[in-house]
């Protein structure tokens, strides 16, 4: 089922489509015209633009499969744009793109910045800025999750950790489009590091509640994040204490507890 948020005083319309078994390619929807992030298969979206909508631009995160699979078809079939990061193999790319470059999309007026965030993949990027004068929105992949964080596939706990406090100082308010329906899983470990954690007891409840419904989880948000993604709190003493009682050692940094709480979600059933 997909839930159509629209933009609060803004024709925008924002987007998470499923895809896959439990991927979203995120759709921006205005002035008749699309913009998508993440196609990882194309017909969802192929059966959106029978509508009338013009695809104006493609835009890429990163190199796996569940997030390219359907680029090349998209664009074969409507001439699309494609923008996606400038270090990793794409099936296809008009435009490469490194951090500080801006992605100026006419047709929707939207413009976003890049950010480089590697850690699940070297060259992994992410999209952030407004869909309209106050709603500011962050395309992350599979960088930051709903109450989690991506594998480290390509990277080092350093690097993921620099990549995830980069996302954590966006604005509060920021709409976090992550690429999976993964939030129930992760909160369920959260819990077990955080279990006197209210706001996360209350999102356990919220996000139990949607997924009855058959709705997403997401857009989360960045402030929902920092009260509730233990990757996020590394610098919380209670993160810290949960952390080095897993590890059975006393952990001193946040790298290290960030590559304990990496390791343990990893381990979690």
């Amino acid at each position: 089922m997909v839930n159509h948020a629209t933009i609060t005083d803004s024709p925008a319309i924002l987007t998470p489509v499923p895809a896959l078994s439990d991927n979203y390619i995120w759709m921006v929807q205005k002035n008749g015209h699309v913009i998508i992030v993440d196609p990882g298969e194309s017909a969802p979206i192929e059966a959106l633009l029978t509508h009338g909508l013009i695809l104006e631009a493609i835009l890429i995160t990163h190199h796996h499969g569940d997030h390219v699979g359907g680029v090349r078809a998209l664009q074969q079939l409507t001439g699309a744009r494609v923008y996606g990061p400038a270090t990793e193999t794409l099936p296809y790319c008009d435009v490469p793109l490194r951090e500080g470059d801006v992605v100026q999309l006419p047709g929707t007026g939207v413009r976003l910045e890049v950010l480089d965030i590697p850690g699940h993949t070297a060259g992994h990027i992410a999209y952030h800025g407004l869909l309209d004068a106050q709603t500011h929105v962050l395309f992350c992949g599979d960088t930051l999750f709903a109450a989690g964080c991506g594998r480290l596939f390509e990277g080092t706990p350093a690097q993921m950790l620099e990549s995830l406090s980069k996302l954590g100082n966006l604005p509060p308010d920021t709409l976090v489009c992550c690429g999976h329906e993964y939030t129930v899983a992760n909160i369920r470990w959260a819990l077990q590091v955080e279990p006197d954690n209210v706001a996360l007891q209350q999102r356990a409840r919220d996000a139990a509640h949607l997924r009855t419904q058959g709705l997403p989880t997401v857009p989360s948000s960045i402030a929902a994040e920092l009260q509730t993604n233990p990757f996020l709190r590394t610098t919380y003493a209670q993160i810290g204490n949960a952390a080095s009682h897993y590890a059975a050692t006393m952990l001193e940094t946040p790298q290290a507890i960030f590559a304990c709480l990496r390791q343990w979600k990893n381990d979690f059933k």
